[in-house]
């Protein structure tokens, strides 16, 4: 489990999984959905993710160059791996949520 938590740990490695599990994106489109990031940690967090070796980035020979980034092969299985979590997630948001207005939840 650690090695996955090292390729998708912090606030918005799991997000951006989610993102391009929707299929291949230009950097803009990733920063409009993920609202809050900046620009300068969502290019730490994408380079992250390429070095890793679960993001594909592809620059197309055009002017202005076209960037497009996505999962590749490795990164789509550890989304898929990363769903029941995203489910315990769905099921049990309400609980969290109430938990966390009583103060009785730890969270980070």
């Amino acid at each position: 489990m650690s090695v996955a938590i090292d390729v998708v740990g912090g606030k918005w490695r799991m997000h951006l999984m989610w993102v391009l599990g929707e299929g291949p994106r230009r950097f803009g489109e990733i920063r409009r959905k993920l609202d809050g990031v900046s620009e300068k940690v969502l290019t730490e967090n994408l380079r992250h993710l390429e070095t890793a070796g679960v993001v594909h980035r592809e620059v197309f020979p055009e002017v202005p160059p076209r960037v497009e980034y996505s999962l590749t092969d490795l990164g789509e299985s550890l989304r898929v791996a990363l769903l029941p979590l995203e489910e315990w997630g769905d099921r049990h948001r309400e609980h969290v949520a109430q938990c966390e207005l009583d103060g009785t939840f730890a969270g980070v």
